[in-house]
């Protein structure tokens, strides 16, 4: 097997190189690292690319930013913190901007990539993934360029209570004990108490950190707002904060794939998380990434070719095996226009000619 995509580290430095040939070697290394997915080419899927919206070096630069804006901010006091990230706000406004250019001036559906990159911590890379989630989703809804704007600031900027609570709850490997989650579930307060003495950036922003836990049923924190109290612009967060957190590595969990997430979600439609936010990302990020091989209702096999944009839950399937049979030719089947068939299940386990 060859390793399909470069893997990196958070300095932007490649740990292990696409076309490295992989041995029993590497994967325990890669174990040891906290890797567990990684691309391989293979026959199946040669030629299909697999491509994020916003590419490595792009990322690498955004992420270290804002682990470099973060960072100045940790271990001060609230008033200390909201000082420094006052001088930080241009930064962030630039990063934003650079983000919403991204994906404005895009026609393809959201394609962010979470396995091929390897951070210290989860807090930075997540800021970086919710603020594209939200941006997707808020333009889907049509938001205009300055809500856009105010979107992205607040989706950077949702998680930088969670710098005032203790690293030894931050970062526990296990799950949290309920007096630990108590602590946790401060960082929503501690977040709108930094953001809201700002005076570059808009009180709005402030409300993104404070309410992107509230849910629609009045079982979110720190409140309990309901419905018609949570500001859109943090129900717009809320939905991309869940998704990125149930699709990413973590230390004691992992990672669901994108439709697993998009169903979780959805079954908080109307209910947690507002109805037209859930349909937005739905529209607005992939489903199933290029090179996912995924069983079709009729027991046929094949792997993501292409994303359809007019809906990215039916891609473009290459069928590579029919009636457990590999085939000698595969063949493409669009889902769009066999209307028929759905995709089943996606095959995480399924090694080439073996069951």
């Amino acid at each position: 097997m060859k390793i399909g995509r470069t893997i990196y580290n958070e300095a932007g430095h490649p740990l292990l190189k696409a076309d490295a040939i992989v041995s029993d070697r590497i994967i325990e290394r890669l174990k040891q690292l906290n890797i567990r997915y990684v691309y391989i080419d293979d026959l199946i899927s040669s030629g299909i690319e697999v491509e994020e919206s916003v590419p490595t070096e792009k990322r690498m630069k955004i992420v270290n930013q804002i682990t470099d804006s973060f960072h100045k901010i940790k271990g001060l006091n609230f008033k200390d913190a909201s000082l420094v990230l006052d001088k930080q706000s241009k930064v962030i406004g630039v990063i934003v901007d650079d983000l919403l250019d991204s994906i404005l001036n895009s026609e393809e559906i959201l394609t962010v990539l979470t396995d091929a990159f390897l951070y210290d911590e989860y807090l930075y890379q997540h800021s970086f993934q919710v603020t594209l989630y939200s941006l997707a989703i808020a333009k889907e809804l049509g938001y205009s360029s300055n809500d856009l704007r105010n979107i992205g600031i607040g989706a950077m900027l949702h998680d930088v209570g969670k710098l005032m609570v203790p690293t030894s709850i931050l970062l526990k490997p296990g799950r949290l004990s309920d007096e630990e989650y108590e602590t946790m579930k401060h960082h929503t307060t501690y977040g709108f108490e930094i953001l809201r003495n700002l005076h570059t950036i808009s009180l709005l922003v402030a409300h993104c950190a404070f309410q992107h836990h509230e849910r629609l049923d009045g079982s979110g924190y720190p409140r309990g707002l309901v419905d018609y109290e949570i500001h859109p612009y943090a129900k717009v967060i809320a939905v991309a904060d869940v998704f990125d957190a149930v699709t990413s590595n973590r230390v004691y969990r992992e990672k669901m794939l994108p439709s697993q997430g998009i169903c979780i979600i959805d079954a908080g439609s109307g209910t947690l998380y507002d109805a037209k936010v859930v349909e937005a990302l739905k529209r607005s990020v992939v489903h199933y990434p290029n090179g996912t091989i995924v069983m079709l209702s009729d027991g046929r096999r094949g792997v993501v070719a292409k994303q359809n944009i007019a809906d990215s839950s039916r891609p473009i399937i290459r069928i590579f095996e029919e009636n457990q049979i590999l085939l000698k030719a595969t063949y493409i089947l669009n889902l769009l226009e066999v209307t028929n068939l759905k995709i089943l299940k996606v095959e995480t386990e399924y090694v080439i000619g073996v069951e």
